[in-house]
Formats: structure tokens, C-alpha cells, sequence
């Protein structure tokens, strides 16, 4: 069952001007990543021009921006709604990002190029600041811009660009860890031991641990929602 935005955030939550609908794109996804939005919630175009101070045409801009990356879906006679995944469809969403996070770390030339390194080192010290002060929102997004700058070494870039289309798709699923403290400080010790292979030469033990560290999350929602329930 859909649940409406029947309400407009109050002033002191409203965020800054947005120049792009992109940008609105980005902060209702922000919402979704950290449970504001739940999955069923229909986003209001006129609560969101009220919330944002933008046009009706800036808030359908953003709409498709979120369609796009699927997060949102457009349902027949009731407008935008966050999406609701079923047991099954995060399994099948799952199954495809193992193969494609095993397929880009078995292409990367191991041992890596210094410069690779040296960006997944100053993004690892950055997830750790975000994690000592507890800035979820920062773990989320260096964990992110870790992944891709390590997965952009493989070479091919629509290789990369499928695997940041399934993380956006995985958001409803990875919102369930995305403020657990514990969860994230054994991510930080996956991607320690994630720099370590890129220097030396098991391109199979880094590709097990890529998908393998997919798997908390997952596991996670499913347990939470067994058979066809959502998150």
C-alpha cells in the first residue's frame, strides 16, 4: 500500500537552492538512503515545490532523474512513488552485481597503478574520518566514490557505469546499514584489505571479496522480509 507526503517539511528542514533538477534528484535519493522516504511513499509535486522552492516543471524533471535510476516508479493514476522491492527482486538485483563487481575486479591489472592506490588510500582515510564522527552521510558517499574509483581501473567504463546503475537500484536494500556503526566499520576493514590485494597479484581473492562484501546487506533485508514482503 502507498503511503502519501501529505505534509511539507517544516522551514528549518528545507535544504539550500538547487541549481539543477539533478540536484533535487540527489537530495530526495538522500532521503530514500537514509528511511525518510520509504518504500511506497509518494512524493507530492506540490509538497516538494513547497518544501524546495522550485517549479513544477523542476520537480518532473527530477522524477525522471530518479525513474532513470529506478529508486522512484511512476504508478498508473497515483503519480511518483518510491520504489518497493519484493524478496525476489533483490535477489535477481543482487545476482547481477556479483557478476558485475567480480567481472570489473578480475579486469583490473594487478598490481595496480600507483595513482589507483594512492586515490583508494585518501578515500579509505576519508571513510574513516566520516566514521569517527559518525557522519553517515559522508560514509555513504565516500563508500561509494571508493568503490567506483576501484572498479574504474578495470578499464571499461560501461562496465562501471552498470555497476553505479545497480547501486542506485540497491539503495532501498543498503538503506537498511546505511547509519549501523558496527556495518561500518567492517566495511572499512573490506576495503583495507581490498587496497592490500590491489598490490599484490590474486585478482581471484580480490573478486571473492568484492562480491562478498555485497552480501551483509542483502542477507540483512532479506531476513527482514521474508518472501515477497518489502523493506
Amino acid at each position: 500500500m502507498s503511503v502519501s507526503v501529505t505534509e511539507p517539511l517544516a522551514p528549518s528542514h528545507r535544504a539550500p537552492a538547487l541549481d539543477e533538477p539533478a540536484d533535487l534528484a540527489k537530495l530526495l535519493g538522500d532521503d530514500i538512503i537514509f528511511g525518510r522516504l520509504g518504500p511506497g511513499t509518494r512524493l507530492i509535486e506540490d509538497n516538494l515545490i513547497a518544501r524546495f522552492g522550485v517549479t513544477r516543471h523542476f520537480v518532473r524533471q527530477a522524477f525522471v532523474e530518479l525513474e532513470r535510476t529506478g529508486i522512484v516508479v511512476r504508478e498508473k493514476n497515483k503519480g511518483v512513488a518510491v520504489r518497493s522491492l519484493t524478496a525476489r527482486e533483490v535477489s535477481e538485483i543482487y545476482e547481477v552485481r556479483e557478476l558485475l563487481h567480480r567481472q570489473a575486479a578480475l579486469r583490473i591489472a594487478l598490481p595496480a597503478a600507483p595513482a589507483v592506490i594512492e586515490q583508494l588510500e585518501r578515500l579509505h582515510d576519508e571513510y574513516r574520518r566520516h566514521l569517527g564522527a559518525r557522519n553517515f552521510r559522508g560514509v555513504h558517499e565516500t563508500n561509494d566514490a571508493f568503490h567506483l574509483a576501484m572498479f574504474a581501473a578495470c578499464g571499461n567504463r560501461y562496465l562501471v557505469e552498470s555497476i553505479k546503475h545497480y547501486m542506485w537500484l540497491s539503495l532501498l536494500v543498503r538503506s537498511k546499514k546505511t547509519a549501523d556503526y558496527d556495518y561500518a566499520v567492517e566495511s572499512a576493514r573490506d576495503h583495507h584489505l581490498m587496497i592490500q590485494l590491489l598490490k599484490g597479484t590474486d585478482g581471484w581473492a580480490l573478486a571473492q571479496l568484492c562480491v562478498d562484501h555485497l552480501q551483509e546487506a542483502k542477507i540483512a533485508y532479506l531476513q527482514a522480509a521474508p518472501g515477497s514482503a518489502v523493506v
